[in-house]
């Protein structure tokens, strides 16, 4: 579950790291095709390579009422099987051209990611298409990834981390999509046929929601006629997407019993969209409070001074539809209460305290300076371009972000400390045995 949530807001707000040095080599080429596909394009020609990345927007959160998984199951199924190729075939088509696909379903997006050679992509992309617009859904192959689909399902049964975020998530947004894990229970994934992978395919993979990112290989011209011939005969638009929810939970604790030596705490409280003018602010105070390193507040107070935890963390989730601010803690079940009474206490110091300069000045320099790292590969690349245009930022931004987070002030961090930090309304489910904690609701 939480793995499933990092993955593309990792994508989307490691963007916020970004350094102006490195965006210094990638030049961004915006790009529109004949037949309208929109796409962003990094040129390389030092290698005979092109990254793809494709991402659809609504992704799981489209899910049908009771298909609840199905979204996931087609996306597994899209390469096992296309056109006049059943899965072997289509494998070992793939594996002939040295190109990788890979499919992915979030709640959000669905992604394609793809990797080919210069000398075969017209091959490569032709598998692909067959992919996209093709797709076989043989019974064989539905019964094998469905069996693969109920394996995740039962083992998500038994992990603590996954089992605190199915029911955060089920108190935080009920009788919205995000309330249930985007794999579908087993019973729903059981009853799943071979019309309902139809009409999620139908429902997802359109032109509409789509941002295209590529990277390598290719000029403007050629990736237009490319995504033309990829794209063309997808349908313009698919099915409505879902409302925003209104974060239903408020401040309390929640425990799940489990049995493990070890509690598993997730908490949260609303957070704020990602183009709320604010944002940067709170980027930079959830890195002083809880973000990478050991200099995060919570990182010294719960771990170095007290050795309760071996790490804890803080994130923002700025989700298409709801915004939470999150973060997790691992702690005996002898000492997770105490665990939790400390992160109370740091919440409400930031909050009424604020930070220091020397906590904004560093957090600059740590946000400032990792963003080179990111940009390691091509296929990364592809994604980052993709992503950013999911989030609605423009391919101005990797210049423009760094004098951006420098012109945040410590008067307006505080500002921002007092107005988004919420203690009370700070919810913690626990999944485990914890000694001390009584559950509030």
């Amino acid at each position: 579950m939480i793995a499933r949530l990092l993955a593309p807001l990792a994508l989307a707000l490691g963007l916020l790291a970004a350094a102006g040095p490195a965006r210094a080599v990638v030049d961004i080429v915006e790009i529109t095709s004949p037949g309208g596909v929109d796409a962003w394009l990094v040129e390389e020609r030092s290698i005979p390579f092109v990254a793809l990345e494709l991402r659809f927007g609504g992704g799981a959160a489209l899910d049908r009422p009771g298909k609840r998984g199905a979204v996931n199951l087609m996306t597994a199924l899209l390469e096992e099987g296309a056109g006049d190729l059943d899965a072997q075939a289509f494998a070992t088509a793939r594996e002939e051209l040295a190109a990788s696909f890979s499919f992915r379903a979030y709640d959000d997006a669905v992604t394609v990611s793809a990797r080919f050679l210069t000398e075969y992509r017209d091959e490569a992309l032709a598998l692909l298409r067959s992919a996209l617009t093709e797709p076989r859904f043989d019974d064989d192959a539905i019964e094998r990834v469905r069996g693969q689909v109920l394996s995740i399902i039962r083992s998500d049964a038994t992990d603590p981390d996954t089992v605190a975020g199915a029911r955060f998530d089920a108190l935080a947004y009920p009788g919205h999509p995000y309330a249930t894990a985007l794999d579908g229970t087993l019973e729903s994934v059981a009853a799943l046929g071979r019309e309902d992978l139809l009409d999620a395919h139908r429902d997802v993979l359109v032109r509409d929601r789509l941002h295209v990112g590529a990277v390598g290989d290719i000029g403007p011209g050629e990736l237009a006629e490319l995504l033309d011939a990829l794209l063309g005969d997808l349908p313009e638009g698919g099915a409505p997407l879902p409302p925003r929810i209104d974060y239903a939970l408020e401040g309390g604790v929640t425990v799940v019993p489990f049995d493990t030596p070890q509690s598993v705490a997730l908490f949260g409280q609303r957070g704020m969209e990602r183009d709320h003018p604010d944002f940067f602010a709170a980027f930079i105070l959830n890195q002083i409070l809880g973000g990478a390193g050991f200099e995060a507040r919570l990182m010294e107070e719960v771990r170095e001074k007290r050795g309760l935890t071996y790490g804890i963390y803080t994130f923002l989730l700025p989700r298409d539809h709801a915004e939470l601010m999150m973060g997790q803690v691992a702690s005996d079940n002898a000492t997770v209460a105490e665990a939790i009474e400390v992160i109370r206490a740091e919440w409400r110091r930031m909050a009424e305290e604020g930070v220091t300069a020397e906590e904004l000045a560093a957090a600059k320099t740590y946000l400032t300076g990792a963003y080179p790292l990111r940009f390691d590969g091509n296929d990364t690349i592809a994604g980052i371009l993709a992503g950013m245009q999911a989030q609605g930022l423009g391919a101005d931004y990797v210049v423009t972000r760094n004098a951006k987070v420098e012109a945040v002030t410590l008067e307006e961090i505080n500002r921002v400390a007092g107005e988004l930090l919420d203690p009370e309304g700070l919810h913690f489910v626990v999944v485990g045995q914890p000694a001390g904690l009584a559950a509030s609701n």
